[in-house]
């Protein structure tokens, strides 16, 4: 279907396939190729956990793990994080429905909960680097800052992300064109909340037991 045409196509619930992000080969490809994106940012993000893994212990005259990580504000993140995968899952499920309203609702929380994540991961780091673990503090300190941190600019970059895609729905409304760019955007989102899981074991839970 071509752009000029899908303009002149009022959608509703009756004419609306079951899975929109696939309904052009614009679409398939769109989707296709962020898997193949994906796949480059998992081995990135492999390699900043190898890294973190073979410096952790690494604390030179900063403090260990087990003395600077406070479980309770990270569990917290974490919950609010995981929330926001399921709200996003929400926004995918209305929008199959063609219910651009609910669809809408969803993206926006997601977005509300993303930064309530970033706000306390900012603030967890300004309460490391009071207690003195700074970035350059130790090989701990600069491995830890590089993965977390890393992993947080991409939770800004999806909160950006998504809210453009807000402007550009109530704008647009949901089409052809639209519908693939929220399911990629979606999919983003399941994944920087899955590295956040490992994230949560592998430094925050490891560093507490050691």
């Amino acid at each position: 279907m071509s752009a000029h045409a899908e303009h002149q196509v009022e959608f509703n619930e009756s004419n609306w396939p079951q899975e929109p992000e696939k309904a052009t080969l614009e679409g398939r490809n769109k989707v296709l190729g962020f898997w193949l994106f994906l796949g480059g940012e998992t081995v990135l993000f492999g390699t900043l956990f190898a890294t973190f893994l073979a410096l952790r212990n690494e604390i030179a005259d900063g403090k260990a793990a087990s003395e600077l990580f406070q479980l309770p504000m990270v569990f917290a993140a974490t919950m609010i994080l995981l929330v926001s995968s399921l709200t996003s899952v929400f926004a995918i499920q209305a929008m199959h429905r063609y219910r651009v309203k609910s669809m809408l609702n969803w993206l926006i929380v997601t977005v509300i909960l993303g930064l309530a994540f970033l706000g306390l991961e900012i603030y967890e780091f300004v309460e490391y680097v009071h207690e003195g673990h700074k970035f350059t503090t130790s090989a701990f300190s600069s491995s830890f800052y590089t993965l977390v941190g890393f992993h947080g600019a991409h939770v800004a970059f999806g909160i950006v992300w998504i809210s453009l895609l807000i402007a550009q729905l109530f704008r647009k409304g949901l089409n052809f064109v639209t519908a693939p760019k929220v399911y990629v955007a979606a999919i983003y989102w399941h994944f920087i909340d899955v590295v956040w899981v490992f994230i949560f074991t592998v430094v925050y839970l490891m560093g507490k037991v050691g």
